[in-house]
């Protein structure tokens, strides 16, 4: 599904200044993380006037159609300009705003915007709002919390034993960024995790109920949010099952089209499961700068049995 932001909701996030509101302001939805800046429009060129994106004016085209378009050729520009339903235009540089550009814009309905500072500081505060507005998502049902400064995301089953797994987590060191329900955002093709706000920095233990973890472990044992490094699933432990043993075959689930490594953990009664846990994100972290255990013992033993061999 296409997502898109209010325009009202990125003048309020970066504190815009409204020169001239359109009547249809409150309903103006913007739904591409690109900007035009209209050089080529002011020569009168349309022919691929990206006008579903938000322009903006900065210093070097002011100057260039205030000192080499004449009065009625600039009108005529504008005129068609805002013929086109731009979300927005908007001046950097806190440039005054001509006139005519601004009776134009008020005969067109169309929004102006103004800041006080330079357009590549405009376009980056803009790029980083959108990029995360716009970006897909979906929530998850699960825990999420830093290990070892990698993000776990804890899957499985209601009554597994994910919070409690998480609270033992906090207990040992390790920050919580969700419980039960974890936000997902695909930001230039890595994961990111949050809390829903209403629920955020809660645990929920059966036979103890909701817990602040803030107030009762302090603010170093939370985070607002961390990119998802991996994922551990628990499940009931099977007895007719076989389970990995070694860890050579790598396995990954996919999300918002990405492939993030994923551990399946048989639970039951007698292990740790956050030990496992906290093995298991070094482990991974070993993986991803080279060494990989199994293969290391699976080669000994292969140059062991050659030795023999010869």
């Amino acid at each position: 599904m296409e997502k898109s932001v209010l325009l009202k909701d990125l003048v309020e996030k970066l504190e815009l200044e409204i020169v001239y509101k359109s009547d249809d302001y409150d309903n103006i939805e913007i739904k591409f993380n690109e900007f035009n800046r209209p050089g080529l429009q002011l020569n009168g060129f349309f022919d691929t006037f990206p006008y579903q994106r938000i322009q903006i004016i900065g210093q070097p085209e002011h100057e260039y159609y205030d000192k080499h378009l004449p009065f009625d050729e600039r009108r005529n520009v504008f005129d068609k300009y805002f013929s086109y339903p731009i979300p927005a235009l908007i001046y950097s540089y806190n440039i005054n705003v001509p006139y005519e550009v601004y009776s134009l814009a008020k005969k067109h309905n169309r929004t102006i915007l103004r800041v006080d500072y330079g357009t590549t500081k405009l376009i980056s505060k803009m790029s980083d709002f959108l990029e995360y507005a716009l970006s897909e998502e979906i929530r998850i049902h699960g825990g999420l919390l830093e290990v070892f400064g990698m993000g776990i995301l804890i899957i499985g089953k209601s009554s597994i034993g994910k919070s409690e797994t998480a609270l033992e987590l906090i207990a040992r060191g390790h920050r919580l960024v969700a419980d039960d329900a974890v936000d997902i955002k695909k930001i230039d093709n890595k994961l990111y995790g949050q809390s829903p706000e209403n629920i955020r920095h809660f645990l929920e233990i059966r036979g103890l109920g909701i817990l602040d973890i803030e107030r009762l472990y302090g603010s170093g044992a939370i985070k607002r949010s961390t990119d998802i490094d991996f994922v551990i699933e628990l499940e009931n432990w099977v007895e007719d099952k076989e389970y990995d043993r070694l860890g050579l075959d790598d396995k990954y689930r996919n999300i918002l089209g990405i492939e993030i490594p994923h551990i399946v953990i048989p639970v039951k009664p007698g292990r740790n499961i956050a030990l496992i846990v906290e093995v298991a994100a070094r482990n991974i972290r070993q993986k991803m700068y080279g060494y990989n255990a199994a293969e290391e013992l699976t080669k000994r033993i292969m140059e062991e049995i050659n030795n023999k061999s010869n």
